[in-house]
């Protein structure tokens, strides 16, 4: 492939990304990624991961609130939906069919509007019948197989993200607001360095923000 000014463009490298749609941390993480496939030589790999399935099966609801159990409920419904387009179409569908969701949910605010998942699919321009699946158990094998791909790499102590950098998985970057621009691709490339260390398993300090999706 060439550039414009007839450069040829560096081969992109494979980020794969593990996501729950429901998580606005994860959203706020997917877009920077984004922001950096524009900075830098990288390709998003989108995956499904799933808080429900983490909190309410491997974890068997172990401490949950009833709030928040609660929320596990509902996020089942977004999840599934995201599992039965990929069966329908094949995972490349889960970018725009993730920007249709998180764009609905997360920057309009509308997480509890019934109309968020046919409006995403038809987005994505996938067969709005799809929301089907949100009330079915029926591709919760997908969802499992997806999810512990993800915690198969970094354990159950974790949330959504996950993302893959090479051989090397990690949970986050978690950052609100989002890095645009250059500054997107500064962070990814402080996540290389942190990626190519032997042995490193841990930064981070308390959120004393909520997600901004500015």
């Amino acid at each position: 492939m060439v550039t414009i000014n007839g450069t040829p463009e560096p081969e992109r490298c494979s980020v794969p990304f593990w996501f729950d749609p429901m998580c606005p941390w994860a959203w706020i993480t997917s877009r920077w990624l984004l922001e950096v496939e524009k900075v830098r030589p990288v390709r998003a790999d989108w995956r499904i991961m799933s808080l429900s399935y983490l909190n309410l099966v491997q974890r068997q609801g172990e401490g949950l609130s009833e709030d928040y159990r609660e929320l596990m409920d509902r996020a089942w419904g977004p999840v599934r939906v995201c599992a039965a387009a990929v069966e329908h179409g094949g995972r490349e569908v889960l970018g725009p069919l993730y920007t249709g969701i998180g764009t609905r949910l997360h920057t309009q605010r509308r997480r509890k509007d019934p109309t968020v998942l046919t409006e995403a699919l038809a987005h994505a321009g996938l067969p709005e019948s799809l929301a089907a699946a949100a009330t079915s158990t029926d591709f919760d094998h997908l969802i499992a197989a997806s999810h512990t791909e993800a915690t198969d790499l970094v354990g159950l102590d974790v949330g959504t993200p996950v993302l893959r950098v090479g051989g090397t998985a990690l949970f986050g970057p978690v950052v609100s607001p989002a890095p645009r621009g250059e500054a997107a691709g500064r962070l990814w490339d402080g996540l290389l360095l942190i990626a190519e260390t032997e042995g490193f398993f841990e930064l981070k300090r308390t959120r004393n923000t909520r997600a901004s999706f500015d």
